[in-house]
């Protein structure tokens, strides 16, 4: 029996427009609360941008790739990164690297440099809406911190997440939300690892877990949850090898029509 529903964001619930069919969704929201059914929205995103997408709702929110948990409008769970450590690879890709155009994710907020383009800035403020800008990456705020998220410039860094990865082995880990975009976040701390915290405290199982995801960063989402779905607009081929089941695209409200038709009218 489906107990839980953990739905990805970008490329899964949301259409190519970053939109959903709001009045369709909540009225599955209020099916599903009827049925005691949690709705967890699963994401790489910070928790104030999916609290934008859902507004004010009693539901669970998986932010940062897993790394920070809340439920509503309460922080429920969190791990951070040793903090020595995660200033050795800020140190590495800013100092070393020469990558100024990096958003360091805390808790509290994430931080950009202020000398970054207005693009850049324009982009980050998009996905991040609890945003700091700071003088140097150097001298971070006092915080907890738990991801570093930038695009690559394959023409001037080709293979700057190779390299990153091998420097820090065992320390860090790369994920990818869709073409060159890459979160650096902490081994073993992912939206599976999340979604087991999660259920451990539910006493559920895997078997009462339904996922929908399209990217790397779903992955271990998908091989976790025993009703899984990869998204029909997905473009990482393994994931269709891993998932249970194809769910119709996003832009054709997917998630939505699975739930109705596979939770709901059964």
């Amino acid at each position: 029996m489906i107990k839980a529903i953990a739905v990805d964001m970008d490329g899964t619930f949301l259409d190519s427009t970053k939109q959903y069919d709001q009045k369709r969704f909540d009225k599955i929201y209020h099916e599903l609360q009827e049925r005691d059914i949690l709705f967890i929205a699963a994401s790489g995103n910070q928790y104030a941008k999916l609290k934008s997408i859902f507004g004010d709702r009693d539901m669970y929110f998986i932010s940062e790739n897993g790394a920070v948990i809340y439920k509503g409008n309460e922080i429920y769970d969190y791990k951070s990164f040793d903090r020595d450590i995660f200033q050795q690879v800020v140190d590495y890709l800013n100092v070393e690297q020469g990558i100024d155009n990096l958003v360091i994710c805390g808790v509290k907020s994430a931080y950009i440099l202020k000398n970054t383009s207005k693009a850049f800035k324009e982009d980050t403020q998009f996905y991040y809406h609890q945003l700091e800008e700071i003088e140097s990456l150097q001298a971070l705020p006092e915080d907890d911190y738990v991801k570093i998220a930038f695009n690559i410039n394959r023409q001037t860094h080709p293979n700057v997440d190779d390299e990153v990865s091998q420097q820090f082995k065992g320390d860090i880990k790369l994920v990818s939300s869709g073409h060159d975009s890459v979160d650096i976040i902490m081994p073993n701390m992912t939206k599976g690892q999340a979604l087991k915290r999660l259920l451990d405290n539910w006493h559920m199982s895997a078997t009462n877990l339904m996922a929908f995801g399209d990217a790397n960063n779903d992955k271990d989402m998908l091989e976790f949850a025993e009703h899984s779905y990869v998204m029909e607009n997905s473009q990482d081929a393994t994931l269709f090898d891993i998932a249970a089941h194809v769910a119709p695209s996003n832009d054709e409200q997917g998630v939505l029509t699975v739930i109705e038709q596979q939770v709901l009218h059964q």
